[in-house]
């Protein structure tokens, strides 16, 4: 789990960056909110501990402009502001927790595992591969933000590749979760492959389905 903890106290950063440490977490830190925000659009994050008073940029300038990109990174708020007001004004700009200090480390550590899962369950339902995505509630996959008209075994197949990404996945495996018992006469599986191509693939610069001859099929830009 990588998380960046940005608070300008630096007896409170060492605290909190030691104890996550401690838990196998990968930390980075910073002090400043600017500095902040600009690393977080060059890397990726699992969570953000976010001090409300900083310098320049505050925490909820911060998390404000975050959900302005529409980044869903999950934030939990650490202030000295105790008030109904102010954090109301923290979850109203985007943090999904609210802690006030002085506060026990094990305490964080509990928000940030309860943060955590409600934004898997909230993100299990849609699959990302670079520019493809598949709704899992809507059955509706797009690249690029275009559409694709998928029937729904290459629906199917389509999830199953996105779930394994990038590995390969063998032609076995799909055979089975495709049809279970009951496998098609003729060569079924190539048959959709092709059709899911046509889809994912023809219209667009660069494949993202490739085949891995003797093994099966893999879902990943680029062909390393």
């Amino acid at each position: 789990m990588r998380i960046l903890v940005v608070e300008d106290n630096p007896d409170i950063l060492v605290n909190i960056v030691d104890y996550l440490t401690l838990k196998h977490c990968v930390v980075d830190a910073m002090y400043n909110g600017a500095a902040a925000l600009n690393q977080l659009r060059q890397q990726e994050y699992d969570l953000l501990v976010l001090d409300l008073s900083l310098p320049g940029m505050d925490g909820l300038a911060l998390c404000r402009q975050l959900r302005a990109e529409q980044n869903p990174l999950p934030v939990v708020m650490l202030t000295a502001r105790d008030t109904l007001d102010d954090k109301l004004g923290g979850f109203e700009v985007g943090a999904d927790d609210y802690l006030v200090k002085p506060f026990a480390l094990p305490e964080l550590w509990s928000r940030i595992q309860a943060v955590l899962k409600r934004s898997q369950k909230q993100q299990v339902r849609r699959l990302q591969v670079a520019e493809l995505s598949l709704d899992l509630d809507l059955r509706q996959a797009s690249r690029g933000g275009q559409l694709l008209s998928l029937n729904p075994k290459c629906l199917k197949l389509l999830e199953i590749l996105m779930r394994h990404s990038p590995h390969v996945v063998s032609r076995e495996t799909l055979i089975a979760e495709l049809w279970a018992d009951d496998p098609p006469d003729s060569d079924g599986l190539k048959s959709h492959i092709y059709l899911l191509r046509s889809q994912l693939d023809k219209p667009f610069d660069s494949a993202l389905l490739h085949t891995v001859h003797g093994l099966g099929y893999r879902l990943v830009a680029g062909d390393d």
